[in-house]
């Protein structure tokens, strides 16, 4: 079985158990706050999309995957490996997946990442308009982030 089948599969568990989908969960997240553009779930180590929702009209699966890859280089990618090893080799111990949370600014909006905590392989994707105070969008990313952890695989 392939990695990305493996990471469906836990998916489609927690879907089986009658409980709100990763889907369900974002598109509460979406609804519920002013300024909130789209939200989703990463498997980061695969770059499958796990979940998502936005508002965002002729935003295809295909935009979705590639902000995704996006958002994974950004945490686990050639380069942040390469510094994650010169770090290492200059503390001598070995540094990986170092990096937690990332906040980027576009000319239109904020985008809050961060490794979903008790899930080091699912990263959570929060964008908002420009209109958001930035300390209300952490506060929005890390409750947010209580909600998607439990229906994580």
């Amino acid at each position: 079985m392939s990695e990305k089948e493996l990471v469906m599969d836990k998916v489609n568990d927690g879907m089986k158990n009658g409980g709100p989908t990763l889907n369900d969960v974002c598109r509460e997240i979406v609804d519920a706050t002013e300024g909130m553009i789209g939200c989703g779930v990463i498997d980061i180590d695969s770059g499958l999309v796990l979940g998502y929702a936005h508002d965002i009209k002729g935003f295809s699966e295909s935009y979705v995957e590639a902000v995704a890859a996006a958002a994974v280089d950004l945490f686990r990618g050639r380069t942040i490996s390469a510094v994650e090893s010169l770090i290492g080799s200059h503390f001598g111990n070995k540094v990986t997946n170092s990096i937690q949370e990332i906040q980027v600014t576009t000319g239109k909006s904020f985008q809050f990442m961060s490794v979903v905590p008790g899930k080091p392989n699912a990263l959570f994707v929060m964008v908002t308009d420009r209109n958001i105070k930035l300390g209300l969008g952490w506060t929005l990313l890390r409750a947010s982030l209580s909600q998607v952890a439990p229906v994580c695989p």
